[in-house]
């Protein structure tokens, strides 16, 4: 068997494959290799092109696939708009966001480039197909470019650019610019949407965090609320609190299982839930049950950890009952933190129920600490080493809420964590007006 010769040197298999510009060879050999080759070409780009969901990386790499197989320089254009893109373009409507290649051939110049509506970008846009053109180096050496728009679902984010020194590009190489084109596109319009739905995850969590219910005044609060700094989906953290008779205040902290947009529309139903169930003025153990059947007859609702804490001011008593949520601390007033032992029941939204009340003594001279799993766990520790390093802390004596607040964020690198952080501080406060306390519950 007659074996086949080696690719001119510094060209790809795919530019050999397609170098029939002008048909005069009908070899089915070759043609068979030059399907082959612009099959392996679509499958290698798209594990290549979008490998994140950043803009300016997928557009990076868009170009440096383009250098490696096609041409001697590539460029990415975006349109500034965000997507629909104006007719006829001024070359100020277009950013250059990526390049690879050659730097002396992306130095070239087309002759219309002076009027917006006849550069090869507006008329690739405006037609939304390819347009081949001649451009031409500051030396006077001839270019010859391909311009594709990158269009996908009825949208318009930019202009491919291919440009090749020497020679022209082929019907069967301008098809697979525009199939790369097209391609990033989809994976501009993907990244998009992630975004936009990040931000109204993160918007609706912010908005239901900026406001949580304001305790009694005989109860100093602070809280904080960090999203997470990696790359992950919003999640679904969150606090409340609500006052009840008898000058006391329910506070609350919740985690909804998942990230994402549902988490946080998840999380504002259990807020609206919880905030109808406290009204009743049940203990916190009676509030969780009927939270969890509630939530339980909800088969879409996901499920949610959920700690309360009823501070009761007036006897210095602070109650709590957990839904599958990490125990509360409580600092002393010499800065010696401790974990309040909280038997911990299913998590909400099981309908299983079986939570249990637990009491303890709460003064002005502490502060008690809830918070989510974002605090303190990190990737491959175990939880129990977790809880142990906030119990080992010690902290400033006599330092406000505020300043509390502040301080376990600094030791536990709450800016850093891996996960979504809301976190809760408070602390009884001397009030000459208190208001009588209730009866005593059974």
């Amino acid at each position: 068997m007659q074996e086949s010769a080696p690719p001119a040197a510094g060209r790809s298999a795919l530019e050999v494959a397609l170098s029939n510009r002008d048909g005069a060879e009908t070899d089915p050999d070759a043609e068979h290799a030059g399907v082959l080759a612009r099959l392996h070409t679509a499958e290698e780009a798209a594990e290549r092109i979008g490998t994140t969901l950043d803009e300016q990386t997928t557009c990076a790499e868009l170009a440096r696939f383009l250098c490696r197989h096609l041409c001697d320089a590539a460029a990415v254009d975006l349109l500034t708009d965000q997507g629909t893109g104006a007719r006829s373009p001024s070359p100020g409507a277009l950013t250059r966001v990526a390049t690879a290649g050659l730097v002396k051939v992306l130095e070239a110049r087309f002759p219309d480039e002076g009027r917006a509506e006849d550069a090869p970008s507006a008329r690739a846009l405006d037609g939304e197909h390819p347009v081949t053109a001649a451009a031409v180096l500051p030396g006077g050496r001839a270019v010859q470019a391909v311009v594709a728009p990158l269009l996908a679902y009825g949208h318009r984010y930019g202009v491919l650019l291919a440009l090749r020194a020497g020679g022209g590009f082929s019907a069967q190489e301008t098809a697979t610019v525009h199939h790369l084109a097209r391609l990033t596109a989809t994976r501009l319009a993907h990244a998009r949407r992630h975004a936009a739905v990040q931000r109204t995850a993160m918007d609706l969590q912010r908005a239901l965090l900026a406001e949580p219910g304001r305790p009694h005044p005989n109860l100093e609060l602070a809280t904080r609320y960090l999203p997470s700094g990696s790359s992950a989906l919003v999640g679904g953290d969150w606090f409340e609190t609500v006052r009840l008779h008898y000058g006391r205040t329910l506070l609350v902290m919740g985690d909804v299982m998942g990230h994402g947009l549902d988490a946080a529309v998840d999380m504002n139903a259990y807020r609206s839930h919880l905030r109808y169930v406290a009204s009743t003025d049940l203990p916190p153990h009676r509030v969780l049950r009927q939270l969890d059947a509630a939530v339980a007859e909800e088969e879409s609702r996901r499920p949610a950890t959920c700690l309360l804490a009823r501070v009761d001011p007036a006897r210095g008593i602070a109650a709590f009952a957990s839904a599958g949520h990490l125990p509360p601390a409580v600092i002393g007033p010499e800065g010696a933190a401790g974990l309040v032992d909280v038997p911990v029941g299913p998590p909400l939204g099981t309908g299983v129920g079986g939570y249990e009340l637990v009491t303890r003594a709460l003064t002005p001279a502490e502060t008690l600490l809830m918070f989510t799993d974002g605090l303190i766990e990190r990737r491959g520790e175990d939880i129990d080493a977790s809880l142990s390093r906030l119990a080992r802390m010690r902290l400033p004596a006599g330092a406000g809420v505020e300043q509390m607040l502040d301080e376990v964020l600094l030791r536990l690198d709450g800016l850093h964590a891996e996960d979504d952080v809301a976190v809760l501080a408070a602390r009884i406060r001397h009030h000459p007006g208190a208001e009588a306390a209730g009866p005593v519950e059974s």
